[in-house]
């Protein structure tokens, strides 16, 4: 048998991982060492040499993208369709598919439907109604973090200890007692209750276990570092009769502990899993080798690693270009300079990454983007099942689909607009819990009796015929047409058309992408109706991290949301102590080291060119702070970093103004005003003077307004008055 072409195209260490025939292989790849193609090429030996069936191998990965990529790339080095008999798919996708298989033995409704973490705080909002809790001292979201994080860890509400001594714990695992009779009721799922329901479907049906540990003869696991808990022991429960099993991940790229990811778990494969070789993947086919010596230092001062050193048989390629900014204005205004200079050299809009530890920091960014005329996008921006209209759209058919999904009916009753007020939506809700209804059947209910007053009867009345109606033109029709009815007869276009304006044509727009969507599904099942099928995935694609493709434009992101993404030029701003590392993490030796894995993900992100910038001083949550160099940078060899000097005349913050040199100092005298001076404009009031620019006619000062924040002015036309 010919194999040649699954190891051709691979290095040593690549064929190593490709060929391991131990129970457990650990592949430990770096950055850019091409960890998805290892993956695709071992499942591709399992089949061709060792004569598994694509029936026998599980493979697991993080993102629906993702999954579709490997499913993509099997079948093009195979040559052939996988038909869905190989589960390839995310830990919530594979779950749900396990769950709709065994929804009676998992104590579920064979119709189930799962929450977005949006209809998840929703659902919260109405039991912290219920229960009376005052939102401004018990927040939903802080209820949805304390559900999310216990189920992430495989806590019920009922696995948790309560004393009767902290109020904080007696009243979260109330509201968790009573979530967890609500979703019970209605017949819904979390995505978090997904993962745990399937945990406890194989802990509590050994027969269940037991035909799936004899089907599945290979496990492969993505991203492995990123595992929490209830994952990694879903993984052990499975493998626990000696099933072998591939890990790739990289602990020194392991940053979502926030999340509930465990870095302990990728550190303790080799002593779970039976007979473990380790391989790692440590040539690189991305980056400099100047950029991988300074990931290389940096990491190295992190402890309790596995070990592994990038290299690459590449160029040495430029210094790390290091700025130094006297605050965050001066900082921008150099990303926009060099990003002007990077696109002159032939370098696409699309080349090109800003990252920063903070959300906040995008908004200076974002000013000086808009002023160079440079189109630029917010990477992660909301998704299109994250989208009000779709949403929408989305709660008509689950109704259609499930008349008891409770969220769905808050969403839409009186969306559009059709009387039915905040009262009469009151009065289903109370009646439903005191009948132990949910709101569709409480509604139908209070109708036969005649609780409601005459005007909201009609409206109430109305809703519900409508549904009914939906319901029976969309029995039997193709997906798309069941889409484009619900939209068009539930009256969302012309709703949205009312609203007028760009905003307005970009819902409609989005509306009618969806009935698009729809046209194009397929369903990886021909057991579940299409409809059903179609919402699940609309739900698990809303819980996916990923973005979707942009046009050429700049990207702007958070360090966090940059993994798994590369750029030819790569700008990390703000790497100050305090900013980055975070100061929440100072005092935590393990979130320090974290926040350093961060800052090697964000270094190993770039290809040809890094430029790290700080600021001397940074006004940001609405205060000025003066932090140094960040330690990050620090710990990178000095003669890997070029430090970049302007010949602009720009002038320190107000703070430094005592410590100016005699040629600032007649700069400052050469336009009238000096640094820290109080003005008054007549427009935005009283400021503070802290920076300034050219001489002449053409000389700007930067003035911090006590009312207006802080803006860049134009002498000669500024009319300031010295205070």
């Amino acid at each position: 048998m010919d194999v040649s072409y699954i190891l051709d195209d691979l290095n040593d260490a690549q064929r190593d991982a490709v060929t391991a025939d131990s129970t457990g292989t650990l592949v430990l790849a770096g950055a850019g060492s091409g960890k998805t193609r290892v993956l695709v090429h071992r499942i591709a030996w399992k089949i061709k040499v060792e004569g598994l069936s694509t029936y026998s191998i599980l493979a697991v990965t993080f993102t629906n993208k993702a999954a579709r990529e490997m499913r993509g790339r099997i079948e093009a080095l195979m040559g052939g369709n996988l038909n869905h008999r190989m589960w390839v798919g995310t830990f919530h996708g594979l779950a749900h598919r396990l769950l709709k298989a065994h929804a009676s033995e998992a104590g579920l409704p064979d119709n189930f439907q799962i929450l977005d973490s949006d209809d998840q705080f929703r659902q919260l909002k109405r039991i912290h109604r219920e229960l009376e809790l005052d939102d401004s001292r018990w927040p939903p979201r802080q209820s949805q973090y304390f559900i999310n994080g216990h189920k992430d860890e495989g806590r019920r509400a009922a696995h948790i200890d309560d004393f009767g001594g902290d109020l904080y714990l007696s009243t979260m695992l109330k509201v968790y007692r009573r979530y967890e009779e609500v979703c019970r009721q209605q017949g819904v799922i979390d995505f978090a209750e997904l993962l745990l329901r399937a945990l406890e479907l194989w802990r509590d049906n050994p027969a269940i276990l037991d035909h799936y540990q004899q089907r599945f003869k290979h496990v492969l696991v993505d991203e492995f570092q990123d595992t929490n808990a209830v994952q990694y022991a879903w993984l052990r429960l499975l493998s626990s009769k000696g099933m072998a099993m591939t890990a790739v991940g990289d602990d020194d790229q392991s940053i979502y502990g926030w999340r509930g990811a465990r870095i302990e778990n990728i550190q303790q494969f080799s002593k779970d899993i039976a007979n473990t070789q380790i391989v790692r993947l440590e040539q690189n086919y991305r980056s400099t080798n100047n950029i991988l010596k300074a990931a290389n230092a940096l990491i190295a001062n992190n402890s309790q690693r596995l070990g592994k050193e990038l290299w690459t048989e590449g160029e040495d390629g430029d210094k790390i270009a290091l700025f130094a900014a006297f605050n965050e204005q001066d900082e921008a205004r150099f990303v926009t300079d060099r990003i002007d200079e990077l696109l002159r050299d032939d370098y696409r809009r699309s080349d090109i990454g800003v990252l920063y530890r903070s959300n906040a920091q995008s908004r200076v960014l974002e000013e000086y983007l808009v002023r160079s005329g440079v189109p630029y996008r917010i990477y992660g921006g909301q998704r299109f099942y994250d989208r009000l209209e779709i949403k929408n759209a989305l709660a008509y058919l689950r109704i259609i689909a499930l008349r008891d999904d409770d969220t769905a009916i808050e969403r839409v009753i009186n969306t559009p607009t059709r009387g039915i007020g905040n009262r009469t939506v009151e009065i289903l809700r109370e009646y439903a819990r005191e009948h132990q209804l949910s709101l569709w059947r409480s509604a139908v209910a209070v109708m036969e009796k005649g609780l409601l007053t005459a005007r909201a009867g009609n409206a109430l009345r109305g809703f519900l015929s409508l549904i009914e109606e939906l319901a029976g033109e969309c029995q039997d029709l193709p997906l798309d047409e069941q889409v484009s009815i619900a939209i068009d007869r539930s009256g969302l276009i012309a709703f949205h058309e009312k609203e007028k304006g760009e905003k307005a044509q970009a819902r409609v727009e989005n509306l009618q992408e969806l009935i698009t969507a729809a046209r194009g599904y397929s369903a990886d099942d021909d057991e579940t109706e299409p409809l059903r099928a179609f919402l699940d995935q609309a739900a698990l694609d809303a819980g996916d991290q990923q973005a979707d493709e942009h046009e050429d434009s700049v990207q702007l992101m958070t360090l966090h949301s940059a993994k798994g993404l590369e750029f030819p030029a790569v700008f990390i701003v703000g790497v100050e102590e305090n900013l980055f590392p975070h100061k929440m993490s100072m005092d935590d030796p393990e979130r320090l080291e974290e926040e350093r894995r961060l800052a090697y993900v964000g270094i190993t992100r770039a290809e040809r060119k890094l430029y790290l910038s700080y600021a001397e001083s940074r006004r940001l949550h609405g205060q000025e702070s003066f932090n140094s160099l960040s330690r990050f940078v620090r710990e990178i060899p000095n003669e890997l970093i070029d430090e970049v000097r302007i010949n602009n005349t720009v002038t320190r913050p107000s703070s430094y103004a005592q410590s100016t040199t005699s040629s600032q100092q007649a700069a400052a005298s050469s336009i009238g005003f000096g640094l820290g001076q109080r003005v008054l404009h007549s427009i935005f009031g009283a400021g503070v003077v802290i920076s300034f620019e050219g001489q002449g006619a053409s000389a700007r000062v930067q003035v911090n307004f006590e009312d207006e924040g802080s803006k860049w002015l134009v002498l000669q036309y500024a009319n300031l008055q010295a205070l």
